[in-house]
């Protein structure tokens, strides 16, 4: 069986833990958790009959003062960049995250979640260029939560 490391990066109170908590458990809670350091959750996938056990790091946000420790970035498969639709900054803010997870991870994948895409009118979606690395996502509505991390896991098989 594979392993792979994949964490889930943005600033805070993105919706980085409730997109796990869709995606390993299939659940929704609307209550804020802030999460302080990391928290490791394990899902276990299939892809083209190879087993993989995903080490999914739920990571504290960054804010203005504190930025995301790269010890926990080391070492890592791939990375889910988290943005809140409602929050502009924190958009603006992904790039930056991957470029120092890619100083990190050279060799690594990434996607960006477009998150709590459930708030968005049309009229604001349609100002976000998506491709085939970034989706609108919603852990309350269940939107894209899984493709996330399939094509994520599916690029770091390749």
């Amino acid at each position: 069986m594979i392993r792979k490391k994949i964490l889930l990066i943005g600033d805070f109170h993105v919706g980085k833990t409730s997109l796990i908590k869709r995606y390993v458990d299939n659940t929704f809670d609307d209550k804020y958790l802030t999460t302080i350091g990391v928290k490791i959750s394990k899902k276990l996938v299939t892809i083209d009959t190879i087993e993989c056990e995903l080490l999914i790091w739920d990571i504290e946000g960054a804010t203005t003062v504190k930025k995301i420790p790269t010890a926990y970035m080391r070492g890592a498969s791939g990375s889910i960049f988290v943005g809140d639709v409602t929050r502009p900054e924190t958009i603006e803010n992904i790039a930056r995250h991957i470029e120092l997870f890619l100083q990190l991870n050279p060799n690594s994948h990434y996607v960006i979640a477009y998150n709590k895409a459930d708030m968005l009118s049309s009229t604001e979606a349609e100002k976000f260029d998506l491709d085939a690395k970034s989706f609108f996502s919603s852990a309350k509505d269940n939107l894209n939560v899984n493709e996330l991390f399939e094509q994520l896991v599916k690029e770091m098989m390749l």
